[in-house]
């Protein structure tokens, strides 16, 4: 293995891979090309088609760095799970993440049980806004909608991983598309960056700071999806190899498409008009281009229902994972014998996420994810320190200098600090 290369050899082969069970196993279907879409369509899910608008309010014409900050933070964090991923490909992720490092049984099922409530907090706050969406269309009662899709969701994603990411792949294109029509109506308007950029500078005061931070906290969480795809570790082909390079190709492309995407915004529509907007994308389309904001609603019921589905997977793998490795109840390390897929984890998690969506106030419930998701990716990036400083590099496993998740670990801490600030300020807890 050559020094000046993070990448293993082509021909070592993850020993998990030549694991002999007498139980049925995961099946490795997934490809890299899949594995990509699967994570953009993770990472672009359905919060940039609503999250621009909010940033602006914060940022106005400095929302393209609180883009760029919040793309750093993802890029330093994909690191580090590029590499765990690729040291551990287990299904349970953080949870195993943590567990090496640490060695601490229950901090390690925290993990895992935080990541997964996200992703059924997600799945059912999603569900609600597709029957919001739906109701431009068609009026059906909410309880239906969000009834038949979650256990449509669940029903594919019981009869086959190939099946359910080759749909993720299909809608992860549309989504694209969506954000691409956004950059092609808007795009002539990108000559007046110039003096945007001049008018940016000449205007700028010290107290802007607070607006870009408050911005990127925003902008963050548009990121927020390429560590799902370390849960499909034991369905992935050569995952050692595979999760890492879809990891930061799914970030970098992500990245792109959100900088071209808010340069358009403010450099093609009024600030005044954009900020706070509950449906900006529609509003650049209909301000530039004459087209009916029901294109994009359509796109954002399709990034909506991906979003849905990668969310019920991601979850099910952990709950998968960490059965299997004994940090949860063993019935769920099952796997059915015809579809090989982890059919009670499914069921778990699709039954969870359906109460939740029924019953909860999802609103509170989605906002604590925030603190969660940079709680748990500042104990990955310190498990990954941890681990480099213990064994610097495991044969067969990428790498990555030591510094990256030192950093990584640094930043999302000082995140979640702010955020933790800013909520007590907001409550008056903090004068």
């Amino acid at each position: 293995m050559k020094r000046n290369s993070p990448f293993p050899s082509k021909n070592f082969e993850c020993l998990s891979e030549l694991e002999i069970s007498p139980r049925p196993r995961l099946k490795r279907v997934i490809s890299l090309p899949f594995l990509i879409f699967y994570g953009l369509g993770t990472i672009l899910g359905a919060g940039i088609y609503v999250l621009i608008g909010e940033v602006v309010a914060d940022a106005g014409i400095n929302a393209p760095l609180s883009f760029l900050l919040a793309g750093i933070l993802a890029v330093l964090t994909g690191f580090s799970y590029a590499e765990l991923s690729s040291r551990y490909p287990q299904s349970a992720g953080a949870a195993v993440y943590v567990h090496k490092a640490f060695h601490r049984d229950r901090l390690s099922q925290l993990i895992g049980v935080l990541v997964m409530v996200t992703g059924m907090i997600t799945a059912a706050a999603l569900a609600n806004g597709f029957a919001g969406y739906l109701r431009e269309f068609v009026m059906i009662p909410d309880t239906v909608t969000i009834t038949l899709l979650i256990l449509s969701l669940c029903t594919l994603a019981v009869y086959g991983i190939s099946e359910s990411v080759v749909v993720a792949a299909f809608t992860t294109l549309i989504e694209i598309g969506g954000l691409l029509l956004v950059i092609w109506v808007g795009g002539s308007h990108l000559t007046e960056m110039p003096s945007l950029f001049v008018q940016g500078v000449s205007d700028f005061h010290i107290s802007d700071f607070s607006g870009i931070f408050l911005g990127a906290f925003l902008a963050f969480f548009a990121f927020i999806g390429f560590e799902d795809m370390v849960n499909v570790a034991e369905e992935v082909k050569r995952p050692r190899l595979t999760i890492p390079i879809a990891i930061l190709t799914s970030i970098a492309v992500s990245i792109l498409l959100y900088f071209l995407v808010v340069l358009v915004a403010i450099t093609s529509i009024p600030v005044s008009e954009l900020a706070g907007s509950e449906a900006p994308l529609a509003r650049i389309l209909e301000f530039n281009g004459n087209i009916s904001p029901q294109v994009i609603s359509l796109i954002g019921l399709v990034a909506i229902l991906n979003g849905a589905l990668v969310q019920l997977i991601m979850s099910s793998r952990i709950l998968y994972g960490m059965a299997d490795q004994g940090l949860a109840p063993r019935v769920f390390a099952s796997v059915n014998w015809w579809t090989k897929t982890p059919l009670m984890a499914t069921l778990f998690v699709g039954i969870v996420s359906l109460l939740l969506a029924l019953w909860f106030p999802l609103r509170n419930l989605a906002n604590a994810t925030s603190f969660i998701v940079l709680f748990v990716f500042t104990l990955v990036n310190a498990a990954l320190f941890s681990l480099k400083r213990r064994h610097p590099e495991i044969q067969g496993a990428v790498y990555f200098p030591i510094w990256i998740p030192f950093i990584g670990m640094l930043l999302n801490a000082a995140f979640l600090g702010m955020k933790l600030i800013s909520l007590l300020w907001s409550l008056n807890l903090v004068f």
